[in-house]
């Protein structure tokens, strides 16, 4: 799977909808609606942190912004209140964006943050709407991120590789 380019634009269908999605770097953030901040959260021996929703889908814990947050803020809470871990330190990666072209969400452009977060793991106190965490090696944590939409896959390994992370 090759990672997608800087402002590369892929087709992807999420949800019943079709967006156009690209990856940009951590300079200026592109036009859009913040949609939040995600985080590639690794622990100090290595390990990646996934969250659930339905132990079905496994993802790279993130969420959205609460009124007057920065994007490492809304980070470090949604990490915090996903995966139960604390954000030790983080690195801005670079930008995702998705613009819908058909669907019910069609015009609708969202830009999220998108982070490495060195952390460290607390206990596990499920809250909101994840309902399970696994720690998983890079290799596996890649298999499981690639996997669970191919249409997204290319920006995934953008994300992984920007991490530093290895499949």
């Amino acid at each position: 799977m090759q990672a997608l380019d800087e402002g590369e634009i892929i087709e992807a269908e999420l949800g019943g909808d079709t967006w156009l999605c690209s990856w940009h770097g951590p300079g200026a953030m592109p036009e859009g609606t913040p949609h939040g901040a995600g985080g590639m959260c690794v622990t100090p021996e290595g390990e990646v942190v996934l969250v659930t929703g339905d132990r079905v889908r496994w993802d790279a814990p993130a969420g959205r912004p609460e009124p007057g947050e920065t994007p490492e803020e809304t980070l470090r809470r949604e990490v915090s209140e996903e995966a139960c871990v604390r954000v030790v330190s983080a690195r801005l990666l670079g930008f995702s964006r998705g613009a819908c072209i058909r669907g019910d969400e069609a015009g609708l452009i969202l830009v999220r943050s998108l982070w490495r977060a060195e952390v460290e793991v607390l206990p596990w106190q499920p809250r909101f709407e994840t309902t399970a965490r696994r720690i998983e090696t890079q290799s596996e944590a890649w298999r499981i991120l690639k996997d669970a939409n191919p249409f997204t896959a290319a920006l995934y390994r953008r994300w992984f590789e920007e991490a530093g992370l290895r499949d």
